[in-house]
């Protein structure tokens, strides 16, 4: 505001000149010509070098040319992060410091002087870090996904200078709720179709309970899939591959939809996510807030089928079977495998759910970020596919993308 002009008077002390009220709306100053004022920031990703992360680390390191970044990285993947480092070394790779972790550990496996040196320089936490793949025992899952999103949030309550903490969650913490569902609801007496779900939606309660004491925004992806320019995926567990892999399936014969397909299927790609998460990330008002990261009018599971197929070459089965049925077939000895992560997928093209994200479309109004049309970019995927699937096969590799 600009000072009070008062020429040869005094203001009195005890008299405030009043402040000129001005109304905005929900995204003013957010507009698509408008930049964040830029801040050197330090930014601590978890989950890297998982694709969502890679993701946000290239956005990161693309927009904020003046900030750092530390990277929570396990033992297994340090290789993998060090190599996608080295590609990326023109956009700043010595401002990447990587530190070799695992947030399922206390105090994230880190020595006493590692974790100082993040508490004392860290300004922002982006958490992404999860297991999602269905095949892991329920007890690995839960050490991951809810006791490692408590060993975070206890580093991020020491840490001094945070600005945001931002976690990434899921839009199925709604298990089996069908109906429209709202970014405020959580705990609506859902039961749970797997562990993925369960142990996210117990993640989730933590980071909601620490929203007293902690500057925290809340993330809900759907189906997330590949990237709607350049068509790259990558290995997605439980409910994320769905899109992919109905195009990347070998088989000559297409497996049928199970049911009738009239429920929504969300899918959005990784790179509306993070566009998303980053701009949310920065907007104050979005702090304590939730946030479905969805397509807004999402297409039918069978509109959906029926157009990759189209897209693919392929005629899409006319058979229709319930998902009891499909599930029992998909179980026939030489099937099991190919269609693993058809089985998977029955229960989340079945479900009327329907994502209600008022809270992400006033904060990103005037950003020029939105949620492209599937239609729009699926054949960028499946061109994409196509060319890994024809590559592996001609060095006589098989082509697994749950592999």
């Amino acid at each position: 505001m600009s000072p009070v002009k008062t020429r040869s008077k005094k203001v009195s002390p005890r008299k405030t000149p009043k402040k000129k009220v001005t109304k905005k709306s929900p995204a003013a100053g957010l507009g698509k010509s408008k930049k964040f004022a830029r801040r050197k920031r330090h930014v601590l990703v978890t989950g890297y070098p998982g694709f969502i992360g890679k993701c946000l680390v290239r956005k990161l390191l693309k927009e904020e040319p003046d900030s750092t970044f530390s990277l929570l990285v396990q033992e297994k993947f340090l290789k993998d992060a060090n190599q996608y480092i080295r590609s990326i070394r023109q956009q700043g790779r010595d401002k990447i410091q990587i530190f070799t972790g695992d947030i399922a550990d206390i105090h994230l496996g880190l020595s006493a002087k590692e974790l100082k040196q993040l508490q004392r320089q860290v300004t922002d936490i982006y958490h992404l870090a999860a297991i999602s793949y269905l095949g892991v025992a329920k007890t690995k899952m839960w050490r991951v996904n809810v006791q490692g999103t408590t060993n975070i949030l206890e580093v991020a309550e020491e840490t001094r200078h945070l600005k945001r903490f931002n976690y990434v969650s899921t839009c199925f913490v709604s298990g089996n709720r069908e109906g429209v569902i709202t970014e405020s609801e959580l705990s609506e007496g859902q039961d749970f179709r797997n562990a993925y779900e369960s142990t996210k939606y117990e993640a989730e309660k933590k980071v909601r309970k620490a929203m007293g004491k902690l500057p925290v925004s809340i993330y809900r992806p759907s189906i997330v899939v590949g990237d709607s320019k350049t068509g790259e995926i990558g290995r997605f567990d439980g409910p994320y591959f769905l899109g992919i892999l109905l195009v990347s399936s070998p088989l000559s014969v297409p497996l049928p939809l199970p049911g009738k397909g009239e429920a929504p299927l969300d899918m959005v790609p990784v790179d509306y996510v993070v566009d998303s998460i980053y701009h949310l990330s920065q907007v104050p008002a979005a702090e304590n807030k939730t946030f479905h990261i969805v397509d807004s009018n999402p297409m039918s599971a069978r509109k959906v089928y029926e157009i990759i197929a189209q897209q693919a070459g392929k005629k899409p089965s006319r058979i229709r079977l319930s998902a009891g049925l499909t599930k029992t077939l998909l179980k026939i000895p030489g099937l099991e495998k190919v269609s693993r992560a058809h089985r998977q997928a029955i229960d989340y093209v079945n479900t009327m759910a329907i994502y209600n994200d008022t809270n992400t479309e006033s904060l990103l109004r005037g950003s020029g970020i939105h949620c492209p049309r599937f239609e729009t970019y699926m054949h960028n995927l499946i061109n994409y596919v196509n060319r890994i699937y024809r590559a592996r096969k001609k060095e006589n590799e098989t082509f697994d993308p749950l592999a």
